[in-house]
């Protein structure tokens, strides 16, 4: 019997968790299939054992783990991994496919200038967008986002289109913002590239309330997840065809 297992990154805020738990749940109510348990990677629970064990006790011979992640950095190619495999040697008879992350996607990219829009409604060139990442060490991140810093500047029609991160990775997000606002003829729109709330957003929006304070004109259009797109793509993944194929990563014994 197959059953899903989603991931989540996890967070210390009950509000980012909330989030998490809210979009899996509607999710779950979409996807036909009777085995279907939340997990978190870390800081939330149940962690990923606990999730995997709830699908065994439930009855599944095979688990498709999909990640709520929204790039491949050293979660994906680490973290999960690692514990999937433990996981794995403990339940040798339990087939494990896992998904891919969301990735850099033209209906992604689409999604997020569209929450740009609502939120900022018409753009002027003299108007910048500052796209916050999580951060990573791994410079396959580094080149995603200069990929979707290129697609939100072809979709938004602005010329001036920056990235910094959170941690791991310059700039960081104190002196990307101090940099964008330095030449700032118009709006700074701040895009914070993730998909629910957490302390890192709460850290992203009191810089922006900080300089908002100082005079300067910032929007912070917020999580991506406020879209649908996710979970539409989640949906997707959930019920496409879910025998063993190239597209997937399998363990199995």
């Amino acid at each position: 019997m197959r059953a899903i297992l989603y991931i989540a990154h996890g967070t210390r805020s009950k509000k980012g968790a909330n989030e998490a738990r809210k979009f899996v749940e509607q999710v779950m109510n979409r996807v036909d299939i009777p085995i279907q348990e939340i997990s978190f990677l870390e800081l939330t629970e149940p962690l990923m054992d606990e999730g995997f064990k709830r699908c065994v006790e439930r009855g599944a011979t095979i688990i498709s783990v999909i990640p709520l992640f929204l790039l491949a950095a050293g979660h994906i190619k680490q973290d999960i991994p690692q514990t999937l495999s433990s996981l794995h040697a403990r339940f040798p008879l339990i087939q494990i496919l896992v998904e891919d992350p969301f990735g850099v996607q033209e209906k992604i990219l689409d999604a997020a200038a569209e929450l740009v829009r609502g939120t900022a409604g018409d753009l002027q060139q003299k108007d910048r967008l500052l796209i916050v990442g999580r951060g990573s060490g791994d410079p396959q991140i580094q080149a995603d986002f200069s990929m979707i810093a290129g697609g939100m500047r072809k979709r938004l029609g602005i010329q001036h289109v920056s990235v910094c991160y959170l941690a791991a990775a310059e700039p960081r997000l104190k002196s990307g913002m101090d940099t964008v606002l330095k030449n700032a003829g118009g709006r700074v729109i701040v895009l914070p590239y993730l998909l629910f709330s957490g302390l890192l957003s709460s850290e992203i929006e009191r810089e922006v309330i900080k300089r908002i304070k100082e005079g300067k004109q910032l929007l912070n259009i917020g999580p991506l997840s406020r879209h649908h797109i996710f979970e539409e793509i989640v949906i997707e993944r959930a019920t496409e065809n879910w025998l063993p194929s190239d597209s997937h990563k399998v363990l199995s014994s």
